[in-house]
């Protein structure tokens, strides 16, 4: 595809890549250690994440999709060969990611989890020597935010924490 044909508001291509500038997994973890464990519980709950990429129109698309948190501080993502999302994140990385939805008890939703939310770029990087899946994507995301959203004690408030590249962890409630 040429490089003027991928959509308003586009982004470049991901390329095999391992920029260290923007930051993993590991250093939210080192940053935030808490939050982080409980981001990371969130999305440990279930399989199938929702994977928000941008068509080639800019109109959003949601796909299922695995993550997994690898040993090497990373978030990564696999795609399926010829995918859509595929053809998206190729043309357009940048992506949002959300935590599988676990809904909390009705008479008592401050005991829910919450929900958790990513998004960034994704990188694409070398396929595990032993794949056997062929013309698959692997990426890793190169992380902006981190959000986790749940009830507060008592069950008359949201909390909101996050984490930015550029502020780090932050809390706040909304009633």
């Amino acid at each position: 595809m040429p490089l003027g044909d991928r959509g308003p508001g586009s982004a470049p291509s991901p390329t095999v890549d391992n920029n260290d500038a923007v930051p993993s997994w590991s250093e939210i973890e080192q940053d935030a250690p808490d939050f982080a464990l409980r981001v990371r519980g969130r999305f440990d709950a279930g399989t199938n994440k929702t994977l928000a990429t941008l068509r080639r129109d800019g109109a959003p698309r949601i796909s299922a999709s695995e993550t997994e948190f690898s040993s090497d501080g990373e978030v990564t993502v696999g795609m399926m060969s010829g995918s859509t999302k595929l053809l998206d994140v190729r043309r357009d990385p940048r992506i949002a990611l959300h935590s599988p939805t676990l809904e909390p008890p009705k008479d008592d939703p401050g005991s829910g989890l919450g929900d958790a939310k990513m998004s960034g770029s994704l990188v694409e990087i070398r396929p595990p020597a032993d794949t056997p899946y062929e013309g698959a994507g692997f990426f890793k995301l190169d992380i902006t935010e981190v959000v986790l959203t749940y009830v507060g004690t008592p069950a008359d408030h949201l909390v909101i924490e996050s984490w930015h590249a550029d502020r780090g962890w932050e809390r706040r409630t909304r009633t």
